[in-house]
């Protein structure tokens, strides 16, 4: 008779038990929002000048550094200082709860961080619908010739930065 008391107690332990080791086991303490890896190998970093209506970049091929040249509207919707700059460059992965904006491959960066100085602004990667209304990122939306920025100046439109 006890037996059958404690029985459920017992069942209900081990299964408790077993979905916390399950939650651990899959999310690796990390909330489980990761962003995507390819299952291909990573593009090379950008090398070369990307140029725009508004501006260039210019990226070494070393991952990590950067020498703008924006116009007065790009520099002030962007956030960064106008002309000639040098500084660093990240891309992310857009906000993922519970980690926020992480560094990924370019490929599938959904933002751009460039740090110029003791200034930084995070640019939004994507592409404007004709209307302006709305702008889409994906997977695959910057490539190794094409960096695509989405600004806002009362409506959405496209920087498209060019490789040649």
């Amino acid at each position: 008779m006890r037996i059958r008391k404690i029985l459920p107690w017992i069942m209900a332990v081990l299964i408790v038990a077993g979905g916390i080791i399950w939650y651990i086991g899959t999310h690796n303490g990390d909330g489980g929002n990761q962003p995507y890896e390819p299952p291909y190998p990573a593009p090379n970093p950008h090398e070369g000048l990307f140029e725009s209506e508004y501006g260039t970049m210019e990226f070494n091929g070393d991952g990590s550094s950067i020498k703008i040249n924006f116009n007065a509207t790009l520099a002030q919707l962007a956030g960064l200082p106008e002309g000639p700059q040098e500084g660093t460059y990240r891309f992310l992965s857009g906000n993922l709860p519970p980690n926020g904006s992480v560094e990924v491959r370019y490929d599938t960066a959904h933002e751009l961080e460039i740090t110029i100085g003791e200034t930084r602004a995070v640019l939004k990667i994507g592409e404007a619908s004709a209307d302006g209304k709305s702008a889409t990122v994906g997977i695959g939306t910057v490539k190794e010739d094409r960096i695509p920025l989405v600004f806002n100046d009362g409506k959405n439109f496209t920087v498209e930065f060019i490789n040649k």
